[in-house]
């Protein structure tokens, strides 16, 4: 059976079977079915018992669901937050640093120099499954005067529209 996305389970397998003294294939729907629980749990971002109780079917047993349900809840925000940790993005920026140099030309006639602005970027992937902390790289980029002004005015429509979310939300 497949488990994509889900890591290897086979320590997991193992210790649901000799615990619950079932086998393999039981263990492993088990895995799935708790797996999907707790997907939809997090997916419904609540700790809230009766939303959570919905997600169990009509005939479940009753002690055991009120059970999952307070694991659920004692647990959720650990198991939100590896979730988060988890999902696929883009690199976080780190840090950056930067600094005005003279790029100075010049020939025998005439000397030229033009202000310029370099920019470096830290920037680190996200959080891979192992939980090591992804490496940290680099960007250095140079900008003229008028590419920074046309990168500061698309940020400032950024966070004008961060602005706006927010305080609609």
């Amino acid at each position: 059976m497949k488990f994509s996305g889900l890591g290897s389970p086979e320590p997991q397998l193992k210790l649901i079977g000799c615990s619950l003294k079932i086998d393999k294939k039981q263990s492993e729907n088990l895995y799935i079915a708790l797996n999907l629980l707790l997907k939809k749990a997090i997916f419904a971002d609540t700790q809230n018992p009766e939303v959570l109780r919905k997600l169990f079917p009509a005939n479940f047993h009753n002690n055991l669901k009120e059970l999952l349900v307070k694991i659920i809840i004692d647990n959720y925000s650990k198991w939100r937050e590896a979730s988060i940790k988890n999902q696929v993005s883009l690199p976080h920026l780190v840090d950056f640093d930067w600094r005005v140099d003279l790029k100075a030309a010049s020939n025998t006639i005439s000397r030229m120099s033009v202000p310029t602005c370099l920019v470096q970027f830290e920037m680190q992937d996200a959080g891979n499954r192992s939980g090591t902390a992804a490496p940290v790289r680099y960007a250095n980029v140079e900008l003229s005067k008028e590419t920074l002004n046309t990168m500061l005015d698309g940020l400032s429509k950024i966070r004008d529209q961060l602005s706006s979310v927010a305080k609609q939300g």
